[in-house]
C-alpha cells in the first residue's frame, strides 16, 4: 500500500507551488520593508 500511495504524489507540482508561495512571501516582505523605509524618510 505504501509504494502505491507514494506514487500518487506529484512532486513536481508540489515543488512549483512551494516555490511560488515562497516568492510571494519574499515579495510581500520586501514591499513592506520598502514602505517602512520610505515612511521614515518622509517623516524626517
Amino acid at each position: 500500500m505504501i509504494p502505491q500511495a507514494i506514487s500518487l504524489v506529484n512532486w513536481g507540482n508540489g515543488i512549483l507551488m512551494i516555490g511560488v508561495f515562497a516568492f510571494v512571501c519574499v515579495a510581500l516582505v520586501a514591499a513592506l520593508l520598502l514602505m517602512m523605509n520610505s515612511g521614515k524618510k518622509k517623516s524626517e
